[in-house]
């Protein structure tokens, strides 16, 4: 059984990351049959809750209010909306309901609440309820913790070196702030990054070795590719290739051997023999839904498809979990 370290160095990482493709993926596929089950994959729906006019610069978001986009500016959704939305989901296989507001960072206010009463909603109906709403507090993540929520989102992007190239509205020490008061609040801790925004190499490993030397591993490691969107800076960046994907997959997955690597944006590009190497090189989870908040992603026909040719089952809600949530009776929607 491989050792959960949280020491390593660059160079380590960089040696993972640079090993022959096919030796990497085998490394990575032994690793993940060690801490997982190879068949099992969990489905994610990721809903914006509260679209656009976010008053961040982040190089690669169309909901970004200084960038001229599609995106159409949406104040945040009704409670009812987001629960309907939220037992669809789950009658649709996913265990995992992830709710996302274009927020610089949380405030005490009335739409706070109101989410805190989503959190609440999407708990009782006994899934795995996420959210990604900006920067935290330790006191609204102590709320958010008692309302129900199972884990918290909050994305490195890239490496710190890189960070002040796509984002200035913040700091990367503002997100670690936020990153421990979610593991303080007892929270599930979600973050991981996007490749193909520029970056080097050396920025990838970099993402990697902040992630892998936190004091506790993220339960969760999205992986994205960039998705290039008309009138965000990024725009014309080329397409991130599948090796791309499965060196950063691969290379996560033995670092951060427990931990789940969500195959996430960019998905849509690739067909079935693209993802199943992802899924080969340790990925084992997706996000669900013909949306990952405003960019596209495959229909759930696609990804049924996908599962039976794979042979792949959805993981079960809360497998993990020391203390599962209490499942309520059904709420009416």
């Amino acid at each position: 059984m491989t050792d959960v370290r949280n020491d390593w160095t660059r160079e380590e990482i960089a040696a993972i990351y640079n090993s022959p493709v096919l030796d990497l993926i085998y490394r990575a596929a032994t690793v993940h049959r060690q801490h997982h089950d190879p068949q099992e994959v969990q489905v994610c729906t990721l809903l914006s809750v509260k679209t656009g006019g976010c008053p961040e610069d982040c190089a690669y978001c169309p909901q970004a209010a200084r960038y001229h986009t599609n995106v159409k500016v949406h104040k945040l959704m009704e409670v009812d909306e987001v629960l309907s939305a939220a037992y669809r989901a789950k009658e649709s296989g996913s265990t995992r309901f992830c709710m996302g507001a274009a927020w610089r960072e949380v405030r005490d206010n009335r739409d706070f609440d109101k989410v805190l009463e989503m959190v609440k909603g999407v708990n009782q109906m006994g899934m795995e309820v996420c959210c990604t709403l900006g920067m935290l507090t330790e006191s609204q993540a102590e709320k958010l913790k008692n309302a129900g929520l199972y884990a918290y989102n909050h994305n490195l992007d890239t490496s710190e070196e890189y960070y002040g190239d796509i984002i200035s509205t913040r700091t990367y020490d503002d997100r670690l702030d936020t990153l421990g008061h979610v593991r303080q609040a007892g929270i599930s801790v979600c973050s991981g990054g996007i490749i193909g925004m520029g970056e080097s190499h050396q920025d990838r490993i970099g993402m990697l070795y902040t992630l892998s030397n936190l004091p506790e591993h993220p339960e969760s490691v999205p992986v994205n590719a960039l998705v290039p969107v008309e009138g965000t800076p990024l725009e014309e960046q080329p397409r991130v290739s599948v090796w791309e994907m499965v060196r950063m997959i691969a290379t996560a997955r033995i670092i951060m051997p427990k931990a789940m690597v969500r195959l996430s944006a960019g998905r849509v590009r690739m067909n079935v023999e693209e993802q199943a190497l992802c899924f080969l090189a340790g990925a084992n989870s997706i996000f669900a839904g013909d949306k990952l908040l405003t960019t596209p992603n495959p229909e759930e026909d696609m990804d049924r498809q996908l599962f039976q040719t794979l042979n792949i089952r959805p993981r079960k809600a809360f497998k993990d979990a020391e203390q599962p949530a209490v499942v309520f009776e059904q709420i009416p929607l």
